[in-house]
């Protein structure tokens, strides 16, 4: 090659290489070889900071949220989608990536309310453990659940994901609980079936359509808030964090699927891709719902799929613990007061009762001495006739 052909490619280079961008919104979430910085995986979490600054910053995510230190906030309103419905004849990329598997969605999916602007649905994915370790990045509680999905989206003020993702608030992820159930969680089968398809990593395939909306809990006003970061390289701290308060139920089966089908490099099973919660340093955690007077309390947990309730994602849900502070504590409950009068009066009648027993059984020792004392003599003709 001549000296002024190599200068006239390195002139297009040069020229063309700001150009390219990635075209795949996760593969910017999750990249595996950003320019000038190395391949970054699970197993070295501790020097992610070493290559991706951010990451060593002091609002990163996921964090453990104590339910006894957030803060209600009544403008928290519930969150509202748009969109969610997608139908059949649209068809969806699902992709492993190598560290996760990711579903692209349309930006036609929005949050159009809960928030203080509207954001666009760029990606969802999900973080698991495996059959001896569950897998959520967030905690309750110091609670650790078998999965987590993460819905990303990206405030409508900007053109594109990214463009959104190294501004403040620029970004906006919808995050629930996965849990085991005892039966199939209909919604989800729609994706785990087709998670064969992208078995190795890089491969992707394209899915029909489905309602989004029914892989996220059935209610959802209740949640908590904070400000992070990515959970992964690079960490940027532009994360608006919704958590909601209720779990997802998927069957045993359905969770198998999930630990065990997707590969990463060198043909080896995916499990445990998450990141260990990070300190809050000093940041606050809101909640949208009044938390417990006293006591911790986990998220709700629905009980199956085939229930319905209005308080839980898939039907009704515990909520002892919230409300005015329980007797259960105090010196003399309403119980132990009637337990106490109870038993006195059983002594005062076992008392009566065994002096009543006395006093007869002396009555009836008199009168067996008097009947000792006479003749029995037997009825003659003359008597009887009387």
């Amino acid at each position: 090659m001549g000296l002024r052909n190599l200068w006239l490619l390195l002139l297009i280079g040069t020229f063309l290489g700001p150009l390219v961008t990635c075209d795949d919104p996760e593969d910017h979430l999750h990249e595996d070889h950003p320019p000038g910085r190395g391949h970054w995986s699970y197993t070295d979490v501790t020097e992610w900071d070493k290559a991706y600054p951010a990451c060593g910053e002091k609002e990163q995510s996921p964090i453990n949220v104590d339910t006894r230190d957030t803060r209600f906030d009544p403008t928290l309103k519930p969150i509202e989608v748009s969109g969610y419905d997608v139908s059949p004849e649209e068809s969806l990329k699902l992709k492993n990536n190598g560290h996760t598997v990711v579903l692209q969605l349309p930006d036609s999916l929005e949050i159009v309310g809960g928030l203080t602007n509207t954001y666009r649905a760029a990606q969802l994915h999900f973080h698991w453990g495996s059959q001896s370790s569950p897998g959520s990045e967030h905690t309750v509680n110091g609670q650790k659940f078998p999965g987590e999905i993460h819905v990303v989206h990206y405030s409508s003020s900007f053109q594109s994901l990214d463009e959104a993702v190294t501004q403040p608030g620029g970004l906006a992820v919808l995050a629930a609980f996965i849990q085991k159930g005892p039966e199939e969680n209909k919604d989800y089968q729609h994706l785990l079936t087709h998670l064969e398809e992208v078995k190795e990593a890089g491969e992707s395939t394209e899915i029909p359509g489905f309602d989004i909306r029914g892989l996220l809990p059935q209610q959802l006003d209740r949640y908590y808030r904070y400000n992070g970061s990515l959970t992964t390289p690079p960490c940027y701290q532009t994360v608006n964090w919704t958590i909601f308060n209720q779990t997802i139920f998927l069957s045993e089966d359905q969770l198998d699927i999930l630990e065990d089908t997707i590969h990463h490099d060198h043909d080896h099973i995916l499990q445990e891709n998450f990141r260990e919660p990070q300190s809050l340093n000093g940041r606050l955690v809101l909640s949208s719902f009044r938390p417990p007077v006293s006591g911790r309390k986990a998220p709700e947990q629905a009980p199956a799929p085939s229930a319905s309730a209005p308080d839980s994602a898939n039907g009704p849900s515990d909520r002892s613990g919230e409300g005015a502070p329980r007797a259960d504590n105090q010196t003399f409950s309403t119980g132990d007061m009637l337990a106490i009068i109870f038993g006195v009066l059983f002594a005062v009648t076992a008392l009566a009762f065994f002096i009543y027993f006395r006093q007869n059984r002396k009555k009836n020792l008199r009168s067996s001495d008097k009947k000792s004392n006479v003749i029995y003599k037997a009825a003659t003709a003359e008597d009887n006739m009387a």
